[in-house]
């Protein structure tokens, strides 16, 4: 009896957060190692269809560069990374959003819908959701103080988003599922960092969260302390002084825009926790840093 009382009781104790997101939309970036471990796999499905359960909208924004550097390396297609951006020539660029759209996509559509979800692929062609243009490769690579500048390629940022489509889909009970592939208007497909994209897409849905599933506990300060709660405007100092580096810097990058577009609050969390987008929304300590 005393477990039943015990299931009971966290039952209650996330209640007041199912109330307060009830109706409300939640951008979750699924990468890392979440995407990998079949645990967690299991665990990021079962969490997003209870959100969709419970009334909370999941809009699922996807990664993909572990699979895109295992069928580059198949293909003996040459990859290097500057400033945390994938070189992406044509050749690359084909492979990307072969994996992207066609396999990546695809497979978390499946793993949601086997757990009793609805989900939906989209990539950004699809109803012209995300409009892209060529990254300017000198200007950002200075501003993450790259070690070197050249032409990313095929490397976009987010030009506009048209959310109309996710909406629809939201509106239908249907969780949508990114691929981060824009389509430029010259009608050039643009490989876009997928934590760009996540922000992007949480402020252009007015999301009430954006929720980044990272390989870490969340963002360290210079002694390797855990940094539970971080104000928007020491951003650029962390990432100037050094404090934030590397793969990290698109995450708080992410984080930023969405704050700027009305989001109320962001969350880089450990995406190898099972079960952490939960742990996350519905207790009170939660779990990783968040950035307000």
């Amino acid at each position: 009896m005393e477990k039943l009382i015990e299931k009971v009781s966290t039952l209650l104790e996330a209640l007041p957060y199912i109330r307060e997101f009830y109706g409300k939309t939640v951008v979750i970036k699924y990468g890392g190692n979440a995407m990998v471990n079949e645990e967690l796999k299991k665990a990021f499905a079962e969490d997003v269809v209870l959100l969709k359960y419970v009334g909370i909208n999941p809009v699922i924004v996807h990664g993909g560069g572990p699979q895109i550097g295992e069928l580059l390396k198949k293909l003996n297609i040459p990859t290097r990374f500057v400033g945390g951006m994938r070189v992406t020539d044509r050749e690359t660029m084909n492979v990307v959003e072969m994996v992207l759209v066609g396999q990546v996509n695809k497979e978390i559509v499946k793993l949601i819908n086997s757990h009793g979800g609805n989900a939906v692929g989209l990539s950004g062609k699809d109803g012209n959701l995300i409009i892209a243009e060529k990254i300017n490769s000198k200007e950002y690579l200075s501003q993450v103080r790259a070690p070197e500048i050249i032409d990313l390629g095929f490397v976009g940022k987010v030009k506009r988003i048209n959310p109309e489509i996710v909406n629809k889909l939201l509106e239908s009970k249907f969780i949508p599922v990114i691929a981060p592939v824009g389509i430029g208007e010259d009608f050039e497909a643009y490989n876009i960092n997928a934590d760009l994209v996540a922000g992007e897409m949480a402020a252009a849905l007015k999301a009430e969260k954006l929720i980044m599933l990272t390989d870490v506990e969340g963002l360290k300060d210079k002694e390797g302390n855990l940094i539970h709660t971080l104000p928007r405007f020491q951003i650029t100092d962390l990432i100037e002084n050094g404090t934030v580096s590397g793969g990290m810097i698109p995450k708080v990058k992410a984080c930023e825009i969405a704050l700027t577009g009305g989001v109320k609050k962001t969350h880089i969390i450990d995406g190898r926790v099972k079960h952490s987008i939960l742990l996350e929304l519905f207790t009170q300590k939660g779990i990783g840093t968040e950035i307000v």
